[in-house]
């Protein structure tokens, strides 16, 4: 005992000693991190602060839920999800993509905050301007960011200094909505002039991405829900509101926001700087359609130069989930999960080839409903008999052709045949715990390569986060609403010949409600619908529909007989029956108070001065 305390006394004195002789170890700086004043004295490590800023975007539209499945367009297959049955409240906000939850975007927006204040007098060499451009990427990513929260929840408390520990007061209120979009024009303002002329690299912000993210926000501003008179005829909920100007304008002239929207995208179109075959005196045929719009969604063959603003992926990363998206999405058949599943109400939207609208109750069309549709429909779905990637080995044999099997069929003889289910339904032999639920998977943004093999190699196909196309269909919309209807269609029909269709001719009421479907087909999956719809108010109409699915049945036809299965109207006659999903896998409702999603009750609770949205 006395040794072992001997020892202890000396290892304690040494110790002593060695502090006493070198306090400078209390000075070492951690060998994993790096101070603030250290990142901004060095270009590289600004850059590299800047760059992180970026990762607020995560996987953008390329994430395993899209967003189109809390709309009509889809349905998510792991999972109701709340907004679709009305139940999100404060204690429970439902599924929210991080691009626009509250605390993760705000993390990034003072991420913003203190990029701009440490760039406006620059400590590294600043040579090229280096500072400058930065500042203008972080303009353009606070304004991207503060955007994401206006469009969700309304107005936000505009914060645009970083907070320090010896801040007086934490707690901040909500602007108005009309200085939220104030204040983010501002920002994209001096983002563009900040970036004019500079050659950025792929993936970075641009001057061209700053002036069609204004013509975004400056839509949605001009729009119905967002014009607090139009809104409260409209809606109940917003009608009792206590606090309108955090929803919309409470006054002002309309016509006068609709015009600011419309020059704010006739800019963009006037650079001449993008577009993919949008000068088209015709439509193309279908077939060079189809590819013309596969090219638009993989960004590739000259339809990268649609791409204004973009998320890229590279196998080396394995943080980047969007890179995994078909793997995530594709049929199990194919050992695929089939995430985010499009329903059938979105494969109705599609039109007949010749520009007439698809109908159940037209026996042509129900008896083929995958025959003669828009191009963009074969680009975009995997449906039943579609011709696809070859199948993996355990497969491979039961499917050699491969193609898409999503129903259930007879093989052996029509004497006596025996069922066969698809390899892409929930009783396939091939993981049938990730089959569709509705019938379809998606097929767009997959990188149609047969040798890149999807449930185990990551594509590099971007993530489309504003593109030309966009801009034109919003200078469209605004033309619509200030009674251009010439130049609207013009604009259309030019969208419309890209893809092999026809010109629409309707006027008036009709127009808008073409050029709302126009605008869903043209955009599938591309975080614009659950917007769009509450932003025209037609909400109640589209998304308190349950979820529909389609049955398929292939029976042999007298006298044939068949070994292994292969889509044939040669060997069956096929049967096509539309249900609605049923309440048990998700019980999809409406309510107004999902016009504005709720702040969690937790940033309620930390910040007295904010006001919840109405209805909750």
């Amino acid at each position: 005992m006395n040794y072992i305390a001997k020892c202890l006394s000396f290892s304690l004195l040494l110790g002593t000693t060695m502090i006493a002789c070198n306090s400078d170890f209390l000075n070492t700086k951690p060998l994993d991190k790096v101070s603030g004043d250290a990142v901004w004295a060095d270009r590289a490590l600004s850059e590299a602060f800047v760059t992180d800023v970026y990762n607020g975007i995560r996987d953008g539209l390329l994430d395993q839920m899209s967003l189109d499945c809390q709309t009509d367009n889809a349905l998510y297959s792991f999972g109701k999800q709340d907004v679709n049955e009305a139940n999100v409240t404060p204690s429970n906000t439902g599924t929210i993509k991080s691009t626009m939850e509250w605390g993760a975007v705000y993390a990034r927006i003072r991420a913003a905050n203190i990029a701009l204040a440490k760039l406006a007098k620059p400590t590294f060499d600043n040579s090229g301007d280096l500072a400058g451009r930065m500042r203008g990427e972080m303009y353009f990513m606070r304004a991207y960011l503060y955007n994401q929260l206006l469009r969700y929840y309304g107005a936000v408390p505009m914060i645009k200094t970083p907070y320090t520990l010896d801040e007086p007061d934490f707690t901040v209120a909500r602007n108005t909505y009309e200085e939220c979009v104030n204040a983010i024009v501002t920002d994209l303002d001096s983002a563009s002039a900040l970036l004019k002329g500079r050659n950025m690299v792929a993936g970075r912000a641009t001057m061209g991405a700053s002036m069609a993210l204004k013509a975004r926000v400056l839509l949605y501003a001009a729009s119905d829900l967002h014009d607090i008179p139009t809104a409260k005829a409209k809606s109940t909920v917003i009608a009792a509101a206590a606090n309108p100007e955090l929803l919309g304008y409470v006054s002002g002239d309309r016509t006068t926001r609709w015009k600011k929207a419309q020059d704010a995208a006739k800019a963009v179109m006037d650079l001449n700087q993008y577009g993919y075959k949008l000068n088209l005196a015709a439509p193309v045929t279908a077939a060079e359609g189809q590819q013309n719009y596969v090219n638009l969604s993989l960004s590739q063959n000259g339809g990268e130069a649609d791409g204004i603003f973009l998320k890229y992926y590279i196998r080396a990363s394995n943080d980047d989930w969007g890179s995994w998206f078909p793997r995530n999405n594709q049929p199990n058949g194919y050992h695929g999960w089939t995430s985010s599943e499009p329903t059938q109400q979105m494969v109705d939207n599609y039109e007949m080839m010749d520009g007439t609208k698809f109908s159940w109750s037209n026996p042509t069309h129900a008896a083929a409903p995958y025959e003669n549709r828009d191009p963009r429909f074969y680009a975009s779905i995997l449906y039943d008999g579609a011709q696809w990637k070859p199948r993996t080995p355990d497969g491979a044999g039961i499917d050699p052709a491969g193609q898409i099997q999503m129903g259930e069929y007879e093989v052996g003889t029509s004497a006596a045949p025996t069922k066969f289910s698809g390899l892409d339904t929930r009783n396939s032999t091939i993981e049938n715990w990730n089959g569709t639920w509705t019938g379809y998977a998606i097929r767009k943004f997959f990188n149609t390569d047969v040798s890149i093999v999807d449930q185990n190699i990551r594509q590099e196909i971007p993530s489309i986060q504003i593109r030309f196309t966009e801009v034109v269909l919003n200078y469209a919309e605004t033309c619509l609403m200030l009674g251009q209807e010439a130049e609207a269609k013009k604009w259309i029909n030019a969208v419309r010949f890209r893809v092999g269709m026809p010109a629409i001719t309707e006027t008036g009421a009709a127009l808008v409600t073409r050029y709302q479907n126009e605008r869903n087909v043209e955009m599938f999956l591309e975080d614009q619908r659950f917007y769009d719809v509450r932003r025209w108010m037609i909400a109640p109409t589209v998304l308190g529909q349950q979820a529909r699915i389609i049955v398929i049945a292939g029976k042999l036809k007298p006298g044939k007989s068949v070994t292994t299965y292969k889509y044939s109207k040669d060997n069956y006659t096929y049967s096509y029956s539309v249900q609605d999903l049923g309440t048990g896998k998700e019980n999809r409702k409406w309510a107004d108070k999902a016009y504005f999603l709720p702040i969690s009750r937790d940033e309620i609770n930390r910040n007295s001065k904010l006001i919840q949205n109405p209805g909750y």
